[in-house]
């Protein structure tokens, strides 16, 4: 212990004399300028020396804390009955939780009370330390069985969702009890509350007005969410439990929607069954079909939603039907179970946390989709666009966007309640540490014949639109001017040569750079604080488990407008002052993208018998140890669908960035959006089809980096004559 509390306080001390305490201003090679040009010249040096230096004396009881835990080291306690080591242990443990908490709570309080700038490297570094040394101090205590790591974790993991989910919330939730001048109405609240255009019935009543946006949510939600989990769960049967040869060919036609702008794929559907559309024109000639709207409103939305949130319950629900143990279907079959009851008793109940995991992330990105109801919604309205146009409208009533939010996680927090009491406390454990030789069932004709079918539709779909996509970026103006022609891609991807060399031309590089590099950084990030989250939800038991989960998901209820306003509102002013920065997109896509991961890691986890963590740690292994020799190599299904997910959301996502890019951190999205709010359609879809391309290629190379989980399954059963010939031998 000695050895790691070295290692930490070494830490602490470099945060508070090498480390920029405050962002902006110089780094330590300019100390000696900084006094000479001012204190704000100064900002970037480490606490000490502006405490010295710049008048800053607050920041040198900054090693105080370090101090107290440098005591804690040598501290000896008072024994009682000759139990010299538990009273040394105590008063370690006393020294290094009042160096944790004091330095947490003094960074807080100085931060807040004194007018200073933004908080830098050097205190991010300063409160991990003070992090460390606090769980150092409560695991002395017997928190976790007296386990650091899991202590630890659930800090890091609770602290940076309460600073990065909480906070910004709260600031943007503070809005409903304030007018657009800042002042408290708690009348004003319960009006925006109760409004008819959020909860009316006129549409059920016949009324003849339109039913309320509240509604019109939670049903598109609703057969979204059912839809898309049918349908990724027919993707699932047929690559896990069918002899289909093209399983490849099948596994990147179920992804192709989730690389994709969400609002690409609504005007694809435009330019196919709208009133000009090329379907809607070939029906009007050949059946005389009359043209019509159809499209705009719930049906577009829904069709375009389902194209692209079915790629989530598919990678979700693959991992978990890789997961289940072939031998219990065997002994299905052994007590003469036919194909179809061993499915529906046997299969079926043991991926329902994989059905409940697909619904509810399906659920709640319906709720927090965007992009397509924008598109296609027409008169059709649903909360997230509702909230769009309260922010940015005219009337600019942010007090009403803040309502419509709360609204909008209450319904998430009920979907999510239901999903819990439908799990109950059921065991679906299959993986364990035993071997397992069982073959799977083959699937009832029935289910085998309703999933080709489910699978073939949305493919064929699929491959009309994704035609249209690529199609369009050579067309100079589709559906107009079918002229083929490159001039799209040398807009936005030239490459020229000139006096010093070969330069990139196109308008498109920088934000291209821009995305990549932000994504690539965002995507392990993600993972890793998603499937940490999802084990200790899954193997530890701490208080406030069930709200520590609620707050996870916060996030991913939230449409991405309202948490690109609130990170505005949150992180514009000391003591985070991040907007401007590259720093505040991968903060938002980290946490906007990480419930995936949880969920994805908490559907896999229920399969893992908890019996090898026990094995593990009865042979003396640490919990971190156990944690990446035994459970991570379990974990790929999910891994993959964490990295994935994040990768692609980083650079698809729209209403999330949409208020925090800048001049200097562009995004690829914004990019798209800004060609097409001119008319440049075939430069926005050129864009688009470039970045599907480059997604392919990246999730392949995700896919082999990671691998596939190995369980120690036969693959085939060995013929008669070769097993009694064995048997002979």
């Amino acid at each position: 212990m000695k050895r790691h509390l070295g290692f930490w306080l070494a830490a602490g001390w470099a945060a508070v004399l090498v480390l920029p305490w405050h962002i902006g201003g110089v780094w330590p090679v300019f100390w000696p300028a900084g006094p000479q040009n001012g204190p704000s010249a100064g900002d970037g040096m480490p606490a000490l020396i502006q405490g010295l230096l710049l008048g800053r004396p607050w920041l040198l009881a900054s090693v105080l804390p370090l101090l107290a835990a440098l005591a804690g080291l040598w501290a000896k306690g008072r024994a009682k009955d000759g139990a010299k080591g538990e009273a040394d242990e105590r008063a370690r443990s006393a020294w290094l939780t009042a160096a944790g908490g004091g330095g947490l709570g003094w960074l807080l309080v100085e931060s807040l009370a004194v007018t200073q700038p933004g908080l830098g490297l050097g205190a991010a570094a300063y409160a991990v330390v003070c992090l460390v040394l606090g769980a150092h101090g409560l695991a002395l205590r017997g928190w976790c069985k007296g386990d650091v790591f899991i202590v630890a974790s659930i800090g890091l993991v609770l602290g940076s969702i309460l600073v990065f989910v909480g906070f910004p919330v709260v600031t943007i939730l503070l809005s409903a009890v304030q007018d657009n001048d800042g002042r408290l109405t708690v009348a004003g609240l319960f009006d925006k509350l109760t409004d008819s255009g959020i909860w009316g019935l006129g549409c059920v009543l016949g009324t003849g007005s339109t039913c309320g946006v509240a509604w019109n949510t939670l049903a598109l939600a609703g057969v979204v969410g059912v839809l898309t989990t049918g349908t990724g769960l027919a993707f699932a049967l047929i690559a896990v439990r069918t002899g289909f040869r093209f399983k490849a060919a099948l596994r990147l036609a179920s992804i192709l929607p989730v690389i994709t702008p969400p609002f690409v794929i609504g005007l694809a559907i435009i330019l196919l069954f709208g009133r000009a559309g090329v379907v809607t024109d070939l029906l009007s000639t050949l059946f005389d079909i009359p043209r019509s709207r159809w499209i705009y409103g719930m049906p577009g939305v829904a069709m375009a939603q389902i194209l692209a949130f079915t790629p989530i319950s598919f990678l979700v629900l693959v991992g978990v039907l890789q997961g289940v143990s072939p031998t219990l279907e065997e002994a299905s079959q052994t007590l003469r179970a036919t194909p179809w009851i061993t499915f529906r008793t046997v299969t079926l109940p043991l991926i329902r946390p994989g059905l409940a995991n697909a619904f509810l992330i399906s659920f709640i990105e319906s709720l927090a989709d965007f992009g397509n109801p924008l598109v296609l919604g027409g008169n059709f309205d649903v909360l997230s666009t509702k909230i769009f146009y309260a922010v940015v409208g005219a009337a600019h009533d942010q007090g009403r966007a803040a309502v419509l939010a709360i609204i909008l996680l209450s319904f998430t927090l009920s979907a999510f309640l239901a999903q819990r009491r439908w799990l109950g406390r059921r065991s679906y454990a299959t993986v364990a540490g035993k071997g397992d030789a069982g073959l799977p069932s083959p699937l009832p004709s029935g289910v085998r014949i309703a999933a080709s079918a489910v699978a073939a539709l949305w493919t064929a779909l699929t491959v009309l639109v994704y035609g249209t996509i690529l199609v369009g970026g050579f067309l100079k103006s589709l559906g107009r001017d079918n002229t083929l022609t490159l001039i799209h891609y040398q807009t936005a991807f030239g490459i020229e040569t000139g006096p010093n060399g070969w330069w990139f031309s196109g308008s498109a590089w920088d934000s291209l750079f821009t995305t990549l590099g932000v994504s690539l950084v965002a995507m392990p990030l993600t993972a890793a604080l998603g499937l940490l989250t999802a084990y200790l939800l899954v193997r530890q038991s701490f208080l406030g488990r069930g709200a520590f989960e609620f707050l996870t998901m916060l996030s991913f209820a939230i449409p991405g407008t309202v948490i690109g306003v609130s990170y505005i509102l949150a992180f514009n002013t000391p003591p985070l002052e991040l907007t401007g920065t590259g720093l505040i997109l991968i903060i938002a896509f980290v946490f906007r993208n990480m419930p995936v991961g949880i969920r994805a890691g908490i559907a896999t986890l229920s399969q893992i018998d908890k019996s090898l963590d026990e094995a593990s740690l009865t042979l003396g292994a640490r919990s971190f140890t156990t944690l990446r020799r035994v459970i991570l190599p379990l974990l790929r299904p999910a891994i993959v669908t964490a990295m994935v997910y994040s990768f692609v959301r980083a650079i698809t996502s729209v209403s999330a960035v949409i208020f925090l890019v800048t001049a200097k951190y562009n995004l690829a999205t914004a990019y798209i959006v800004g060609r097409a709010e001119v008319g440049e359609y075939g430069l926005a879809i050129a864009y688009s089809s470039a970045l599907i391309a480059i997604m392919v290629v990246a999730l392949l190379a995700i896919q082999l980096l990671v691998g596939e989980r190995r369980l120690g399954r036969r693959t085939a059963a060995l013929p008669v004559s070769t097993s009694a010939s064995k048997v002979n031998a």
